[in-house]
């Protein structure tokens, strides 16, 4: 799904947005979206926060936008037939890029003391948020518990990437880039390229029962599962997604399986056939207990050690590969592997029958940090028959809404 930003072009023609630029050094992209969106006919409104005063000015805005630069909620003549009513009314889709973790919290919460709050809170039509802010800003738990409000009220999300920041520390937060934005907002506009698609998505790790007290399990945090779960969803597929235990809130719009074991996770996804992909991104325990222990395993004096015997786990994503009558058009896997990641990636392409692996190293980096598990960030390799590419590490967000668009590309040329 490439976008073309022609001089000439007319993507948003007759499309009216009304950016919210909020404080952040990330303001200064909102210029070179204003010049986008005008670029491809579209009309755009702006209002701008007084933090975000102090990054662009309203003169540069409205030169751009061939549009006055709203800021001040008293206004005597901008209010006086409200503004910011008739601001929130007269657009199809409010932009805020900047999003600053203090007006993500105003939206969550309610609050209404500025122009770009009370126009949000008053209005009716959809809102797209690119959060901007230092990574532990935006790893906070207030900021994550206000973002997943937001998202459960229906507001859209481009997700933040990890980069510089302006304070000079590294990590996830950084706005996404223009062209990032700007495809969001096409997508919103145009057919969404997935709808007539169902897709099959686990995440999350099983775990095999030693006794009603103990399980076998593993680190996975289900963010990745999740986050391609929600990218699939955006895309207009039809989403189930078949997960063991997270912390995670199940994602709106999908439908959701919650299951412990291999087993469940096996059966719920035979149930959920026939869909068009499938993308198994849990990771399954090998193993599972011969007998599960009725009462709780004692310890006992004098014994130093426990044998437990062990069988295999049938194969979810090979089963669903080899499927004799519902094999999904697009099957992928994914690889964590702790040595050697390219080759086991590649063999387990070929052993699974799978379309594509998703590699990723798992375990502690150089500075004890884990490097996939629990991690909001991710580095992978993406894996056909056809060829092996390295994607930058970013944050699971947008490795998800990456492979959504490579999905929608392969859909769009095997659609039979």
């Amino acid at each position: 799904m490439s976008i073309i930003k022609s001089n000439n072009g007319d993507m948003l023609s007759n499309k009216k947005i009304l950016l919210i630029i909020s404080g952040g050094i990330a303001a200064y992209k909102s210029l070179e979206l204003i010049r986008l969106i005008k670029r491809n006919h579209g009309e755009v409104k702006c209002i701008i926060t007084k933090a975000g005063e102090q990054f662009v000015t309203p003169l540069s805005v409205a030169s751009l936008s061939q549009n006055k630069a709203y800021t001040d909620l008293w206004s005597l003549t901008d209010e006086a037939d409200m503004g910011h009513i008739r601001l929130s009314r007269e657009c199809d889709l409010i932009v805020v890029a900047p999003a600053s973790a203090d007006l993500i919290a105003k939206m969550a919460h309610g609050l209404a003391n500025d122009l770009a709050s009370t126009t949000l809170l008053a209005s009716n039509k959809p809102t797209l948020i690119a959060p901007a802010m230092n990574t532990e800003m935006w790893r906070n738990a207030a900021v994550q518990e206000n973002v997943a409000t937001l998202e459960k009220r229906g507001i859209l999300q481009i997700a933040p990437n990890v980069g510089d920041m302006a304070c000079g520390e590294t990590g996830l937060g950084r706005m996404s880039e223009v062209d990032e934005i700007f495809t969001s907002i096409t997508d919103f506009f145009f057919e969404k390229p997935l709808k007539n698609y169902n897709a099959l998505v686990t995440s999350g790790p099983t775990y095999e029962a030693i006794d009603p007290v103990r399980f076998l399990g593993n680190r996975s945090s289900g963010k990745q599962g999740h986050a391609i779960a929600k990218a699939l969803r955006d895309a207009g597929a039809k989403v189930t997604l078949v997960s063991g235990y997270t912390n995670l809130p199940n994602p709106n719009g999908c439908t959701t399986i919650n299951i412990e074991s291999a087993q469940e996770m096996l059966e719920a996804c035979e149930h959920a056939l026939p869909v068009d992909i499938a993308i198994c991104a849990a990771a399954v325990s090998d193993w599972t207990p011969v007998q599960e222990g009725t009462q709780k395993i004692k310890k006992t004096e004098g014994i130093n050690s426990l044998n437990l015997e062990l069988k295999k786990n049938l194969d979810i994503l090979k089963t669903i590969s080899t499927h004799k009558t519902l094999r999904p058009q697009l099957v992928i896997g994914f690889a964590a592997e702790t040595e050697n990641l390219l080759n086991n990636a590649k063999s387990k392409l070929e052993s699974k029958s799978c379309d594509w692996i998703i590699a990723n190293e798992v375990g502690a980096n150089e500075n004890g940090e884990e490097k996939t598990f629990a991690s909001d960030e991710n580095q992978i390799y993406f894996i056909s028959q056809e060829k092996t590419e390295e994607w930058a590490r970013a944050s699971k967000d947008n490795v998800a809404q990456k492979l959504a668009k490579y999905i929608t590309k392969y859909m769009e040329e095997n659609d039979r």
